[in-house]
């Protein structure tokens, strides 16, 4: 699968700072825009080819800074779970948010998502992993296993959080459904860059292109970019504001839960033998129809628990994602019926038979693999 690639998470390729390493930048008017064209910096030629080299190669011990992410993804109001101004990392798929980060390399990483009343911090510290929010005072450590691995987490979301992850998935898409060429060269963070356009040949794809801004010396990321069709902003925008290639101090990664703390042990192990299993591993595995920028992704909801009668009243009745689906509108057709999520990259369907469809395309492509 390639076009949904680009909104579902896969390991980074070595070359990236992993997902802890996060996001940013600023939009930019017209007039900003003429002058960042008018100081275009002065470098030596590379083509797209030595571009992709370049970010397959990069070796990469450290780094700092300051990023931010910028969505306009035209999806429905979110409910607001956490109060006005409060860090949420959920919050990563509309607006605006502003990250600091820390890299020390795969096993030393955090991010802090800054907010006007707190913050939240995921830090990880070799086999120890922390999830702190300083506005509840609750920390929940996991430690992983010896494989270092990290849990899989379903139903988060999935856009990247910063410019590696995104380079990442946008690299994935890299094959003969794929059009690579190189843009003008610009600055990001102070320092200079060159950029690399990927874009789909099938132009029924949501998605125009995808720009990557690659740093001239340390061959990384600085900032991606993902273009809706038809529009000339960003719909979603990764980036650094500030950055440097030291690499930081092991103390970055020492979490010490602060008084008053609430602390949560969780696990990473798999329910004991005749436990109940699980919905999400009941759940069929999801296909793939298509190829390319336009394939998309069928998944089969898990079954509902029949131990369970379905009780309105439930505690999760009114959660921000039964109330974000409620608002969803209702579609139907020779297909079924159910919800629909169409943004400007994506769009989902939840039909009323537990089937989800999405991928990077119109509803009605959604409708036409429904039917089928």
């Amino acid at each position: 699968m390639v076009g949904m690639s680009i909104f579902v998470s896969r390991p980074a390729l070595r070359w990236l700072v992993p997902v802890a390493v996060t996001v940013a930048v600023v939009g930019g008017g017209a007039a900003a825009r003429t002058i960042a064209a008018s100081a275009e910096p002065s470098l030596p030629d590379r083509s797209a080819a030595q571009l992709l080299v370049d970010l397959q190669t990069a070796n990469l011990s450290g780094l700092s800074g300051t990023v931010r992410t910028s969505a306009d993804l035209g999806l429905p109001e979110l409910p607001d779970n956490v109060g006005p101004g409060a860090p949420d990392l959920t919050g990563l798929i509309t607006g605006s948010r502003t990250l600091r980060v820390w890299y020390s390399g795969p096993d030393k990483m955090r991010v802090a998502l800054l907010g006007t009343l707190g913050e939240s911090d995921i830090i990880r510290n070799g086999r120890d992993m922390w999830q702190w929010d300083s506005r509840s005072q609750q920390a929940v450590h996991r430690q992983l296993p010896a494989d270092g691995a990290e849990p899989q987490k379903p139903g988060n979301p999935n856009l990247p959080k910063s410019p590696q992850e995104a380079a990442d998935l946008a690299l994935k898409a890299v094959d003969p459904t794929t059009v690579v060429s190189t843009g003008t060269n610009a600055r990001v963070a102070g320092r200079t860059a060159y950029e690399l356009i990927l874009a789909p040949r099938d132009t029924a794809s949501l998605i125009s292109q995808v720009r990557l801004a690659v740093d001239s010396k340390q061959h990384v990321p600085l900032r991606v970019q993902v273009f809706a069709k038809g529009r000339a902003e960003p719909a979603y925008e990764v980036a650094f504001t500030q950055i440097s290639f030291d690499r930081p101090d092991d103390a970055q990664f020492a979490f010490n839960p602060p008084p008053g703390t609430k602390v949560t042990e969780g696990t990473n192990e798999a329910p004991p033998t005749g436990a109940p299993a699980n919905a999400a591993a009941n759940a069929e595995k999801p296909k793939v129809v298509g190829t390319g920028w336009t394939s998309v992704v069928v998944a089969k909801m898990p079954p509902a628990d029949a131990s369970k009668p379905a009780d309105p009243n439930r505690p999760d009745a009114g959660s921000p994602a039964n109330m974000f689906l409620e608002r969803l509108p209702r579609v139907s057709g020779d297909w079924g019926s159910g919800r629909l999520l169409s943004g400007r990259l994506f769009s989902v369907l939840l039909t009323d038979d537990g089937r989800v469809l999405a991928g990077a395309v119109a509803p009605e492509k959604l409708y036409e693999v429904a039917r089928g």
